[in-house]
């Protein structure tokens, strides 16, 4: 069993004002590059969650075309993102599971690759850190994997992290992407690192 990347990407980017996801990031689609991302840095599988309007995204991303990556549907966007990271958990299996939500196209694939490298060497939630602030994506073991599908839908997956406090740590990173989401127009522009 491979690792897993978990992208959710049902949210509904009110903020954002029109197709987020699709937005150009340099030279490609915004969730393109948050996949690529994952598959580039050497995740072995990635599941992305889409809602139930997600149709013109699937048409639109060439990575979704990738037999390394498939779709998990999200009925119930609204009931936040742990929703999608239970729909995607459900939809596939890993060892561990990294989730990057899908409006985070800036992180480097190196930073994934050294995520992974440090997974195998100590099998524990990891969490990269760029100037204090812990960001995405974060790596949690497989073995947490029923524990994740059994939160009540108030919860959030910091909530389930937090249950593990003594089995968290953290990796200084020199990439910003792991703290640089997309949530209005404004945040495309600026430096790509």
């Amino acid at each position: 069993m491979g690792s897993l990347g978990v992208v959710p990407a049902a949210g509904a980017a009110e903020r954002f004002g029109s197709a987020k996801l699709l937005a150009d990031v340099g030279g490609a689609p915004l969730l393109e590059r948050t996949i690529r991302a994952l598959l580039d840095g050497g995740v072995d599988g990635v599941v992305v969650v889409l809602g139930p309007e997600g149709a013109p995204i699937r048409e639109s991303i060439p990575a979704l075309g990738d037999p390394r990556v498939s779709v998990a549907v999200n009925a119930h966007p609204e009931h936040g993102m742990l929703s999608s990271i239970q729909a995607g958990v459900a939809a596939a299996t890993g060892d561990p599971i990294l989730v990057l939500p899908g409006d985070m196209p800036y992180v480097d694939m190196a930073t994934v690759a050294s995520l992974l490298r440090s997974y195998g060497e100590r099998a524990t939630i990891i969490s990269p850190k760029f100037q204090g602030k812990r960001g995405h994506p974060v790596v949690i073991p497989g073995r947490y994997r029923e524990e994740i599908l059994a939160a009540g839908r108030s919860a959030t997956l910091h909530e389930v992290i937090k249950a593990h406090l003594s089995e968290r740590v953290d990796m200084d990173v020199y990439d910003r992407g792991v703290v640089r989401d997309v949530d209005v127009p404004s945040d495309l522009k600026g430096p790509e690192a």
